[in-house]
C-alpha cells in the first residue's frame, strides 16, 4: 500500500523533537519530494492534530515564521520560545535549532 504524501509529511514531522524545528523544504525532502516545500505548507495548515504533529516546529527556509493556524505567528514563536528554540531577531538560527533527521 503506498503512502500519501501528506501522511509522510505528517510521520515526518511527528518526529521533529522539543527544541528543534524543520524546515518545508527539509521535510519535503525527506519526504521524497524535494521540490514540493509548498505543499508541506499545505499540510501543516491542514494538520488536525497539534498534539501528534507539531506543525509550529515548521519554519521557512531562512528560519522565518510563516502562518500558524492555531493563533498566528506571535503564538509560534511563543511556543517555540518555550521550547528553547534559539532566535537571531525575528528568524530563528536554524544554526542552533535546525533538527538533524
Amino acid at each position: 500500500m503506498k503512502t500519501s504524501f501528506s501522511q509522510k509529511v505528517y510521520e515526518i514531522a511527528s518526529k521533529i523533537p522539543a527544541g528543534k524545528v524543520a524546515t518545508y523544504g527539509q521535510l519535503a525532502k525527506l519526504a521524497g519530494s524535494p521540490r514540493a516545500a509548498r505543499a508541506v505548507g499545505m499540510c501543516m495548515r491542514n494538520n488536525t492534530d497539534i498534539n501528534l504533529i507539531p506543525c509550529h516546529r515548521v519554519v521557512a527556509a531562512d528560519g522565518a515564521l510563516t502562518g500558524y493556524a492555531f493563533g498566528g505567528v506571535d503564538v509560534k514563536r511563543k511556543l517555540l520560545s518555550k521550547e528553547g528554540v534559539v532566535f537571531n531577531g525575528e528568524k530563528v538560527d536554524l544554526k542552533v535549532s535546525q533538527w538533524k533527521a
